[in-house]
């Protein structure tokens, strides 16, 4: 008879229930430290901690966990002499008790007397899909051999070299370019923790299978060191790049050149090196010279194809940008601003904590000499990004810059913006305005440069507010929308974004929303001169919505998926279907002048996170923010042609952008009028998919049990919300009529509490017009409902002051068939109509008798109307008991005249993906 916990295990394994055992972890690393972590939320006990000794001082990560946790760890330095066991490390070994060896990362050699003693054994992870690439460097050998498929095995542990029984096995795909740094991050270690608890699980309950590894298949390559890591010239590109890749960051493919050992990281292959245009560079056995270039060093294989190397590390330990071998690089110290010297206190703290062995941080400082390990170069990254969000560090960059005052340069350059990058060249604008110096681009942006139109072509943008110029912006001409076009689509075929990792993408994305919060008060303020914003509005809705699109669907990058399908008409019936979401390509966006910044990001952060490439004409009155926008666009590190900015006309460029054969969507928001003959344009042209934001006459229906201070509080806000430019602006309300003259005094007593003037005044409540043609036709749209017989009960005319002010207006007595009930003011215009108490399906009827069906909004206290309603209104967007109120989470788009398609939202990503089935029979 057993005893009682004896019984209770056999009884919870019998129920397949998991049992808390007593487990020692013997490994080591960030991997280790993980592992353990998760076991003891599993409430397994760890009896012990076997790791590697300290090393300059600092504890191995398990072992600082463990030690925080109060359990026992071991540092063996070794566990043998002479392949036999140690005793007295075996016996300290045995005195824990352990029901279960867990090996995580294990370098070291565990003798058998330990790995057999408990009675569960022992469990080893290892970084292949054994019994393919057994040995200490597999994950070099998976990539140096090409594989398309890696992964990680959990094994039983014998005496063999990773030949025992299988316990678990995950698989990934092996990307083109993955190197060991990028799949074990991606891969290897997140479900490498995984799958190593959920092994242990499975012994808990009894559910373990030991699966003999076959014999076919079995390989054993040796430990990679760097003096069998040389790279052999006779081989194909392909073969190089593997060789590269595989031996990227440990221990690192090698040449002899002009004398010195050079090493090779970033490898990529690529099509074109048939253009490689650079300097060449001798290399002693290959098949010919490489090309410093201006992307990195192309090599060339047996076979005449190329790849791009990134960086190079030299025998003393230096590693630079490939493009620089033969330049000095910026050899001038930079001189640190008093904010800038505190920055390099701060991080001379960093390197002091975590390189514990030196006494002192000087200049000359060697961060790796100094005892530094990769784990502590993710450390550094990581603690600059807390210390100066802007300053994003790649791993390379402390490889590159290993002593402390070239690291302190290059942290400080690139918070300048002064980094390696090529230099980006802005002939700005400057105006002193709004307590601040803005810096505006006024040239067109193609291909990653601010250049001139073709021509020299420019026109005068102009302030709402006075009506003076602001400064001459070039005007694009059909030539350079071709040219950025070509751009875009080398870009998206042939560049790095169309290679890039979707989790980068969204990196560079985040980056670039980044960039624009730091330069949110200029970006606002850039918007309430070039369109009439209230600066306050423009911060918060034009210029913070745009950031918060941006950051919404940077997280979007890496999450788009399509799906399987079983499909049963087929025979015979073995057929596998999936669904992948692919980029399109060349998107063409056309945006409107009420929002102008706003509009880009709506379609422009949805187009990008899908992967796709952008060719952008924002409207021709207001192109600065825009502009404003391609700059922060390059200064976070969005490669050449995947943004294109052509301030211009309409029918010029707008309608190119239309024609072109080799814009794959097209995007647009504006008139219905435009877009019908857009649309129609683009599928003479080559069918290009289209997504259409038009006019709307957005009905608001206010009922006699509402709650009156909300119901003027959102008729105000429904109308003349951002000068009543506003898409989704409520065009006319229907009052009930137990309610119209009550409603129509309180909101006339608010209409005239509206302080207009200069939109960067704060108090400002109503700024100017977007632009003269618009405040005209403003003005005759008014004149019309005067001549119908509509009430003007206040406003209705230009205010007499310089710019383009107009009045906060209210017509009442609207009837249905009147010009103003029917047509869009697209200002600040309350149109008013009586509703009779208790009709609300007559109002509903009235409401929806338009051919717009953007937004609409209803606003009662009885939850089963207000429902009942919404479910009838015909609109995109419905609106109860608020207004206005969209989300870059929700989808924004409209029904019948007012277009098709959406923004914001996951649906948005569907506007710049293709759906592409695949069928496998099998």
């Amino acid at each position: 008879m057993g005893t009682r916990q004896e019984e209770e295990c056999w009884f919870c394994r019998q129920a397949g229930k998991a049992v808390r055992m007593k487990i020692a972890v013997i490994g080591q690393s960030l991997f280790g430290q993980e592992v353990y972590k998760e076991l003891r939320k599993d409430s397994h006990t760890i009896v012990g901690v076997f790791t590697i000794p300290d090393k300059d001082g600092k504890a191995d990560p398990l072992a600082t966990e463990a030690e925080k946790d109060g359990v026992p760890v071991f540092k063996f330095p070794r566990w043998r002499v002479k392949g036999k066991a140690i005793p007295e490390v075996v016996a300290q070994y045995k005195a824990t008790g352990a029901e279960l060896n867990v090996l995580p990362f294990c370098s070291q050699f565990i003798p058998m007397e330990v790995i057999d003693h408990p009675k569960h054994g022992s469990i080893i992870y290892h970084p292949s899909l054994l019994p393919r690439h057994r040995g200490a460097s597999a994950i070099n050998w998976t990539l140096i051999h090409g594989d398309k498929k890696g992964g990680f095995t959990v094994f039983w542990a014998d005496d063999g070299l990773d030949t025992g029984p299988i316990l678990l096995q995950r698989e990934c795909d092996v990307e083109p370019n993955d190197t060991v740094n990028t799949i074990y991050k991606r891969f290897l270690f997140p479900e490498g923790v995984k799958g190593t608890v959920e092994a242990v699980r499975l012994i808990a309950e009894g559910k373990a299978p030991r699966i003999t590894q076959p014999q076919e298949g079995a390989t054993y390559e040796c430990i990679q060191k760097k003096d069998n890591s040389k790279i052999d010239w006779n081989q194909s590109a392909e073969a190089l790049h593997n060789w590269i890749r595989g031996n990227d960051k440990v221990p690192g493919a090698w040449a002899d050149i002009d004398g010195q050992k050079v090493t090779f990281y970033g490898s990529t292959l690529v099509d074109n090196s048939s253009a490689a245009k650079g300097q060449p560079l001798e290399i002693p056995g290959a098949s010919k010279p490489g090309i410093i270039t201006k992307a990195g060093l192309v090599l060339f294989g047996n076979d005449n194809k190329a790849l791009l190397v990134k960086n190079l590390q030299f025998e003393d330990g230096k590693m630079i940008a490939a493009a620089q071998y033969y330049s000095s690089g910026s050899s001038t110290a930079v001189e640190l601003t008093e904010e800038e010297k505190v920055f390099a206190e701060q991080m001379k703290a960093v390197w002091k904590s975590i390189l514990s062995n030196v006494t002192r941080i000087e200049d000359s400082t060697d961060f790796f000499k100094s005892g530094a390990a990769s784990m502590d170069v993710v450390r550094l990254v990581e603690e600059v990004k807390l210390q100066a969000s802007s300053c994003q560090l790649q791993n390379e960059d402390v490889y590159m810059n290993t002593t402390f005052q070239e690291f302190i340069q290059m942290c400080i350059r690139k918070l300048r913006g002064e980094d390696d990058k090529e230099e980006l060249v802005v002939d700005y604008v400057e105006k002193n305005i709004n307590n601040m110096t803005i810096k505006m681009p006024h040239q067109l942006f193609i291909n990653g440069e601010f250049v001139d139109a073709d021509g020299g072509k420019t026109y005068k943008t102009i302030n709402p507010t006075d009506g003076m110029a602001i400064c001459d912006v070039s005007l694009a001409q059909i030539s350079d929308v071709d040219k950025a076009v070509a751009a875009a689509k080398e870009a998206f075929e042939e560049g790095e974004w169309g290679k890039m990792n979707p989790r980068d993408r969204g990196r560079l994305i985040y980056q670039l929303a980044d960039l624009m919060e730091e330069h949110q008060e200029e970006l606002a303020t850039i918007e309430a001169i070039d369109s009439g914003a209230v600066y306050t509005l423009a911060l918060k809705t034009h210029v913070g919505m745009s950031i918060q699109t941006f950051r919404y669907f940077a997280g979007w990058c890496d999450k788009i998926q399509g799906s399987t399908i079983p499909i049963n008409q087929a025979r015979p019936n073995r057929n596998l279907t999936f669904t992948k979401k692919e980029p399109i390509g060349v998107c063409a966006i056309v945006i409107p002048w009420n929002y102008p910044l706003m509009m880009l990001a709506w379609k422009t952060a949805a187009c990008l996170a899908a992967g796709n490439t952008v060719v952008l004409k924002p409207a021709q009155v207001t192109p600065l923010t825009a502009l404003k926008f391609a700059e922060l666009a390059a200064r976070a590190g969005l490669p050449k042609g995947v943004i294109n900015i052509l301030p211009g006309s309409g029918a010029l460029v707008g309608q190119r952008l239309s024609d072109h054969p080799d814009v794959r969507k097209l995007g647009f928001t504006g008139s219905t009028e435009i877009g019908k003959h857009i649309m129609k344009s683009c599928a003479v042209s080559n069918v290009k998919k289209v997504s259409l934001e038009l006019g709307g006459k957005s009905p608001l229906i206010i009922f006699s049990d509402c709650d009156m201070d909300k119901a003027v509080r959102m008729g105000m806000s429904s109308v003349f919300f951002n000068k009543g430019e506003n898409c989704i602006a409520a065009g006319r309300l229907f009052v009930e009529d137990t309610i119209h003259d009550q409603f129509v005094k309180r909101v006339v007593e608010e209409v005239k509490k509206m302080k207009i003037g200069d939109p960067l005044d704060r108090s400002t409540d109503h700024g100017p017009q977007n632009h003269k043609a618009h405040l005209d036709k403003l003005v005759e749209y008014c004149q019309n409902g005067v001549k119908e017989g509509a009430t003007l009960v206040c406003g209705g005319k230009q205010v007499q002051r310089p710019g383009f002010f107009f009045e906060p207006t209210v017509f009442t007595d609207v009837g249905d068939h009147m010009f103003i009930a029917i047509e869009e003011s697209f200002g600040p215009i309350m149109i008013i109509s009586k509703f009779q108490c208790g009709e609300v399906d007559d109002v509903l009827r009235r409401a929806n008798a338009t051919e717009y069906g953007l937004a609409s909004g209803v606003i009662t206290r009885d939850i089963s109307k207000a429902l009942y309603v919404s479910e009838r209104l015909h609109a995109g967007t419905v609106f109860v008991n608020t207004y206005n109120k969209t989300d870059v989470a929700s989808p924004f788009g409209g029904f019948k005249q007012s277009g098709f398609g959406k923004d914001l939202g996951q649906e948005a990503l569907n506007e710049y993906l293709r759906t592409k089935a695949v069928t496998i029979e099998y």
